[in-house]
């Protein structure tokens, strides 16, 4: 069993930069591929970037590619989300996901557990 919460979220201007962290439990933690996962009013959640276990190798959405980046402290039971450049069209809550899964996954429906979700607001 593995509960996530998040936190860092806020109202940035247009070109600002946040940070998004996420803190889980469970001892078994390094042995989860974390993802992050967004979803914006109206709008289907959306895959944002994840981090796998086994090699630490991540992957991104075309949308954030080169302005995101994730990262994890597994000595700490944390994930992180580097946020820069942000864009309105960023705004949505963001949710921390943790999955069993060896091979790292962009599908919200392969992912086991989920955080409560943090807001985040980019004004132009």
């Amino acid at each position: 069993q593995v509960q996530l919460v998040e936190s860092g979220g806020g109202l940035v201007q247009a070109g600002g930069s946040l940070r998004l962290s996420c803190a889980a439990s469970g001892r078994t933690f390094s042995r989860y591929a974390m993802g992050w996962f967004r979803q914006a009013p109206g709008k289907d959640r959306e895959f944002v970037a994840f981090i796998t276990w086994i090699d630490g190798s991540t992957r991104y959405a075309d949308s954030v590619k080169g302005r995101f980046a994730i990262s994890r402290d597994n000595a700490k039971n944390m994930v992180y989300l580097q946020m820069n450049s942000l864009k309105p069209e960023d705004t949505a809550v963001y949710y921390c996901a943790a999955t069993k899964r060896v091979a790292a996954t962009t599908l919200a429906d392969e992912y086991d557990y989920w955080g409560q979700g943090t807001q985040v607001t980019v004004s132009s």
